[in-house]
């Protein structure tokens, strides 16, 4: 099935919300099984609390608005996929009330609270992940390290356990399992590298930490399984490109914008500047730029609004994560730029099909017929 999104009046072919949704939800499992494989079972487990809450958020608010259509409306996918983009990106072992909280705000007030579906000018997942990130700091940078470098381990009854009391079956704490092989509670690559060049490291002195890959060239500075969670959220945004369901103007802008901001940084002082492979293969970028950028809802709906909006986004999250307090800028600025869109889409909205670009004039008004009427008498 192809899809395709344009900007009306030109938008003829537009598939059902739901096939779409269906679609964009397939195009993230890879990039969930990836964190799965290198982060345990918490994603999973938040993402399922999340759907859960979201679906029982939105049939109360359905019910308390209209009686009509509930059941199109629930189960036309974007609640779910809310839900879903919102587990991804809360900590796999934060407590089981963050991704309720986060699920529950996304629906009722981001979007529900504005008119549901096509009405929300702010992006549910983000707005609530900002929500979260703000009134719950220690909770959601509570970031495990890859499975591989954790010296307790965590089956899926111990992560479950570890989510609903805060201690693993025996007895360990959030604090204890986040403790690296070499005794040091870790923090993610981006939060670890910000840290470590704030206190005077270079580049290459954090990528020696154990959380960045040793597969690679360290002046790549890539951050152990990071990059193949980002590869399949690529190789899932790469799909939603291929079936049209996306278009591309938006994430190649924002990649581009990155890609520049970084190479320049990179180029002129590597050893406090990360490359710019670092900056696409860690943090939500892949995920942001595919899956969060594009929605049709809350982004530009013209070709150059599309690329405006990622030229900025991709401005923003460098410069967030360079200068700003969070390690990881993709959700403010996904936030920014769905303030921006409506004003990019006033400048840069094409025009209507059949009409010159001539303004018409306007309507002479009553006194002024009257006065040319008076002159020729």
């Amino acid at each position: 099935m192809a899809f395709w999104i344009a900007s009306s009046p030109h938008n003829h072919n537009q598939a059902e919300t739901s096939a779409l949704m269906r679609l964009v939800i397939y195009a993230l499992l890879p990039g969930i099984l990836a964190q799965w494989y290198f982060f345990g079972w918490g994603n999973i487990i938040h993402i399922t609390l999340a759907v859960a809450t979201a679906m029982a958020c939105e049939f109360i608010v359905l019910s308390l608005r209209s009686k009509k259509q509930i059941r199109k409306q629930l189960f036309d996918g974007s609640a779910i996929l809310s839900a879903v983009l919102l587990g991804i990106c809360i900590p796999a072992i934060a407590p089981w009330w963050i991704s309720v909280i986060g699920a529950a705000f996304a629906i009722v007030i981001v979007k529900q609270l504005y008119g549901g579906l096509g009405h929300n000018p702010f992006n549910p997942a983000m707005a609530a992940y900002v929500m979260l990130l703000i009134s719950f700091p220690i909770q959601m940078t509570s970031w495990l390290p890859p499975t591989a470098l954790m010296n307790i381990g965590l089956d899926f009854s111990n992560t479950l356990m570890t989510i609903f009391t805060g201690f693993t079956a025996e007895g360990y704490s959030v604090e204890q399992l986040r403790t690296s092989i070499d005794g040091f509670t870790m923090a993610t690559p981006l939060d670890t590298l910000k840290t470590d060049l704030g206190l005077g490291h270079t580049v290459y002195e954090t990528t020696q930490n154990s959380i960045f890959t040793n597969s690679y060239d360290f002046s790549l500075g890539l951050a152990y399984g990071w990059e193949w969670i980002n590869l399949t959220f690529l190789a899932g945004g790469l799909l939603l490109i291929a079936k049209r369901a996306i278009a591309w103007h938006t994430p190649i802008s924002f990649l581009l914008s990155l890609f520049v901001c970084s190479f320049i940084a990179y180029s002129v002082s590597p050893d406090s500047s990360a490359s710019t492979m670092f900056h696409w293969l860690t943090g939500g970028c892949m995920l942001g730029a595919f899956f969060i950028l594009t929605d049709p809802v809350t982004g530009a709906t013209s070709i150059k609004g599309r690329l405006i909006i990622g030229a900025i986004a991709g401005l923003l999250v460098y410069l967030i994560r360079t200068f700003g307090g969070y390690p990881d800028g993709v959700a403010f600025a996904v936030l920014l730029c769905n303030m921006a869109a409506p004003l990019v889409d006033q400048y840069t909205r094409p025009r209507t099909y059949g009409h010159g670009n001539t303004v018409a004039k306007p309507a002479p008004s009553s006194e002024s017929v009257n006065k040319q009427t008076e002159t020729k008498q």
